[in-house]
Order: C-alpha cells, then sequence, then structure tokens
C-alpha cells in the first residue's frame, strides 16, 4: 500500500510540472479521487444484497438469528398486534446461502417470556419462561421443531415453586432489583453450545438461590444449590464462561451486601467470580486495596483461565484503566495481575484537551483473541435515563437507553496493554436497541466495527470524529478498521441511498468459516439481508 501511495505522489508531481497549468487542477483532481481509491482499500470489507421481500407483519423484533450446517440461516421474529401492542406470535424465515429467502412459518404461540432461540443438530429450539397457574411454579419450557418441518412440541426443564410476581426475568444485568419474591436469569455462552440459568426465590420464610447449566442439547450437565452463599449476599451475573465438557462453569458478575453498613459514597458490591460444578464451587473475590474492579470477563484459553475488565481507583466508579488477573482454573487463586492506566492516547481520542474528565458506564460487549494469543476486547458506554413524552392521553415517564462511545482494547497474552482506543459514538433509543450499538468482528490482529450513522460524522478535531445517529430514517452503514497496532480508519460502506432499510447492526450473525457478518434490514412491511464480508473476500453488490 505504501509503494501504490509512493507511485501516486511521484506520478502526479511529474505531471504538475509537464501539463499546462489550466490543466492542473483536473491533475489534482483526479490525484485525490486515486487517493480516495487506495484509502478505501485499505478496508478489505465488500457486501452483497438480497432481494428486498414485502412482509405482512410491521411490527416486529427479532428473538434470534442463527444458521444449521446446510448453510441455512432461521430468523425467528415476535410479532406484535393489537392495541396497546402485544405479543401475537412468532414469526420463522428460512433463507438459503444465496440470501434467498425459500420458506416462512407462523407460530401463533406469543408466549409469556420468551428468552432466545438457537439451533442444534438440526433442530430450531426456541426458549421461553411462562407461569403456570395450576402448579403455582415458574417454568422453563423450550419450544423445538425440526427445521423445515416446523411442527413444535414441548418439553419443561425446570418447574420451580413461586408466587407469580412482576418482572420476574432479570433481563438488565447491569441493573438488577432483588425483593420481589422471584428473579432468574439466563446467560448463554458465546459459542452458544451451553447456558447456566440462576433462579433466587422465596420457599416459605427461606430464600432459595439455584444454578443449572444445559447443553444446547437440552442436556442438564450441571444442578448446584447456592442458597448457603447467597444469605450474605445478593448476586447478579453479567455473563459465564463454560467449559468445553460442561462440567463446570464460571458465572461473574457483582455481589450486593445484604447486612453489611455502608458510608454514603461506599460501593455497596465487589466483583466476584464463581467457579461451579457438581461436587461443589470456589469464588474469588476481585477487591484489591484501593482498586475497584468493573465490567470483568471471565475467558478459558486453552487450560488459562483469566479475567480481563475495567477498573476505578476510586469507590465513584471513574474508570482509570484496565486490568488482567490470570487464575488457577481449579482454585480460583490469582496467579498474577495487571493493571493498565489508560493511555493518554485513549484519553485525547476520547476528550480531546478536556481537564478532570470522567471515563464511566462501560459494559463489557465483546472478546477477540488473535493468532498470536493476544486478547482485544471491547466495552460500550451505556446507561439509561428517564424523562417524560407528551402523547394523545397526556403525560407519561418514559426510559432512553443511551449507546455511546466504543473503547477497544489490546492486551498481550500476559495482559501487558499494548493500546487503549476511543471511538466517539453517540446513539439513543427508547425501544428496540437493534438498529443501535454496533456489532465487532476480529479478523486475525486486526478488529473491525459496524455501526449505523448520519451521512458525514462531526470533525471534533485533527484526530477526532464523532459519528452521530443520523435524522434520516435509512442510516448508512460505517464500517471502522483498528489494526495491529491500534491505528483507525474508517468509510462508509452502505448508503442509504442503496438500502433504504435500516440495518439491525447490533444483531448479526457472524459467520467465521466464511468471514462473514450477515445482517437484517427491515422497517414496516420490507425486509432484505445484507452480507458483509471480512477480509477481502470478493463481492458483487446487489442493486
Amino acid at each position: 500500500m505504501k509503494a501504490i501511495f509512493q507511485r501516486a505522489t511521484t506520478k502526479f508531481q511529474y505531471l504538475a510540472f509537464a501539463i499546462p497549468r489550466y490543466q492542473k487542477s483536473l491533475v489534482i483532481l483526479l490525484f485525490l479521487l486515486a487517493l480516495s481509491f487506495v484509502k478505501a482499500q485499505e478496508i478489505p470489507v465488500n457486501y452483497s444484497l438480497g432481494e428486498n421481500y414485502s412482509d405482512r407483519y410491521k411490527y416486529s423484533t427479532v428473538l434470534s438469528i442463527d444458521a444449521d450446517n446446510a448453510d441455512k440461516t432461521v430468523i425467528v421474529r415476535t410479532y406484535y398486534g393489537g392495541m396497546p401492542l402485544r405479543p401475537k406470535g412468532h414469526f420463522i424465515e428460512l433463507y438459503d446461502a444465496d440470501l434467498n429467502l425459500v420458506e416462512d412459518y407462523n407460530n401463533k404461540y406469543p408466549g409469556q417470556y420468551m428468552v432466545d432461540g438457537f439451533i442444534k443438530n438440526g433442530q430450531l429450539y426456541l426458549l421461553e419462561l411462562k407461569y403456570d397457574d395450576t402448579k403455582f411454579a415458574y417454568q422453563y419450557v423450550v419450544h423445538h421443531s425440526p427445521i423445515g418441518e416446523f411442527n413444535f412440541t414441548e418439553k419443561v426443564l425446570l418447574s420451580i415453586p413461586s408466587k407469580e410476581v412482576i418482572n420476574p426475568l432479570a433481563v438488565n444485568k447491569y441493573n438488577r432489583k432483588f425483593g420481589n419474591g422471584f428473579s432468574t436469569a439466563v446467560h448463554f455462552n458465546k459459542e452458544k453450545t451451553a447456558f447456566g440459568i440462576t433462579v433466587q426465590h422465596r420457599k416459605g420464610k427461606d430464600e432459595k438461590y439455584s444454578m443449572y447449566v444445559f447443553g444446547t442439547d437440552l442436556k442438564k450437565q450441571i444442578e448446584y444449590d447456592f442458597t448457603a452463599q447467597s444469605q450474605e449476599k445478593n448476586y447478579a451475573f453479567e455473563n459465564i464462561e463454560v467449559s468445553k465438557d460442561l462440567k463446570t462453569v464460571y458465572f461473574m458478575g457483582k455481589a450486593f451486601f445484604k447486612k453489611k453498613r455502608f458510608e454514603a459514597k461506599d460501593r455497596r458490591f465487589q466483583y466476584e467470580l464463581v467457579k461451579v460444578t457438581n461436587q461443589g464451587h470456589e469464588i474469588q473475590e476481585f477487591a484489591d486495596p484501593g482498586r475497584y474492579p468493573e465490567s470483568l470477563k471471565p475467558l478459558l484459553l486453552g487450560s488459562d483461565l483469566v479475567v480481563v475488565g475495567f477498573y476505578a481507583d476510586r469507590k465513584d466508579q471513574r474508570y482509570n484503566g484496565l486490568v488482567y488477573f490470570k487464575l488457577h482454573p481449579q482454585s480460583l487463586s490469582i496467579a498474577s495481575r495487571k493493571y493498565n492506566p489508560f493511555s493518554s492516547q485513549f484519553m485525547e481520542d476520547k476528550f480531546g484537551r478536556e481537564v478532570d474528565a470522567q471515563v464511566k458506564n462501560l459494559i463489557f460487549k465483546d472478546v477477540h483473541i488473535t493468532p498470536k494469543n493476544n486478547i482485544i476486547f471491547s466495552a460500550e458506554e451505556y446507561f439509561v435515563t428517564k424523562g417524560e413524552e407528551f402523547d394523545g392521553n397526556g403525560r407519561r415517564m418514559i426510559e432512553k437507553f443511551h449507546y455511546n462511545d466504543i473503547v477497544c482494547a489490546k492486551l498481550t497474552a500476559n495482559g501487558e496493554m499494548e493500546w487503549a482506543r476511543n471511538i466517539n459514538k453517540t446513539e439513543v433509543t427508547k425501544g428496540d436497541a437493534s438498529y443501535a450499538s454496533y456489532s465487532m468482528y476480529g479478523n486475525g490482529e486486526e478488529m473491525y466495527f459496524f455501526i449505523n450513522s448520519g451521512e458525514h460524522p462531526q470533525k471534533l478535531s485533527k484526530e477526532r470524529i464523532m459519528f452521530k445517529q443520523g435524522f434520516s430514517r435509512n442510516p448508512n452503514l460505517f464500517v471502522i478498521k483498528m489494526d495491529a497496532s491500534g491505528n483507525l480508519s474508517h468509510k462508509k460502506l452502505i448508503d442509504d441511498k442503496e438500502v433504504r432499510l435500516p440495518i439491525m447492526v447490533s444483531r448479526p450473525l457472524l459467520d467465521i468459516k466464511n468471514e462473514s457478518l450477515l445482517f437484517y434490514a427491515k422497517r414496516g412491511t420490507k425486509k432484505q439481508l445484507v452480507r458483509v464480508s471480512v477480509g477481502g473476500a470478493a463481492s458483487t453488490p446487489s442493486k
């Protein structure tokens, strides 16, 4: 690439002196166009478009996107109707490898609390939490059918006696509330080979806490009573890691102290890693004096167990850098730790020359292990605000969900930070977050981020730009490349005139084998698939 640039520059210098002056402006224009072409080629990402189809359900949200072994993509959507809108059923779409819609099916069972969907051994599974008022119990139920036949049957995985409560499913893992008598959460591992279920409920006067792990073949691998440990703390787990044989699970999250006295500015929780097998459990607390870990993630890397995330120097959750722990997988004792303060480059990315800046509200998103065993992980600045909105019935309180800056950091296999970068972004939504936030894809030692944005990123200073939510109903899809050294480049990948539907940028299907991502675009009664290829694999965009 450097050689191409040098040849282009030499040729331009020659032409600038060899041709008449009145033609120089044209040469300069052509030269700039050539440079923009060279720059665009530095991001080897292409796309292809499926057909634009009509859709019978105007109001819907995506429950799951998955693929089977025959390269067939299955999309499951919950559709809504009535006034006010409420779930009416699930619409299932089957696409072939060329993005053609080959079959669809209307499953008219709406479900009570639909958790997720996944594919295993040619079967489509839909996981639901529902209350059985004849047995006075909450049940985890799986609805499953062979792909292509769509003849659903049910299987009850768990049944937990309890009174019925409001909001039993703890879908907000970062702002948990306790004390309503029943609270449960589901956590899938990244590979979707297993999922863990935690259940906190009252049984008579006693509070019970149970943990379960199921393979996505629905075989129960772990059942464990965690009640004794939960007497002193409320646990709000944020993510899990599962061993390959599914016999060991690592739950990571916040442990909130129940009886401990606090000062006004004290943190009421600490991060803990809980290792569970059928034989027992181990706990590692992350509470070094003067250090307050945040948004931690456990990783099994071969025979190694590591934890990565952020940390604060003070109790007010202002993040100061990145943290790395290496643990002994059996005992969970810490073998080594490394605290990496944010670099001046990162702070300049995020704040420019601002003084006394605060890094807050970072939520872990994803991680990529490179061929050299480096760790690249990303997080997002996420928070919720409340406000008022006026409609035909008057004033009502609403919640707004903010998806702001992207943080990306690279650690060596030993936990040393090579770089950390901040991508300025601002988005807010009142409902479906599929069109907000971002997706990331790791390719070798490089990272690619895909975001929706307005037509032109806002220039903040010499080296800083801001991607902003566009006013158009069809935001543009941008790709941001971060190379092995942490250098940033970007380009608009898909114009809003090419795909006239908003793209669900945070809900892609990752196809690691073919180095691609599959995005779903939908608005109203129109829908379309978009395949993005990473790494230079050519694909001709359809028009």
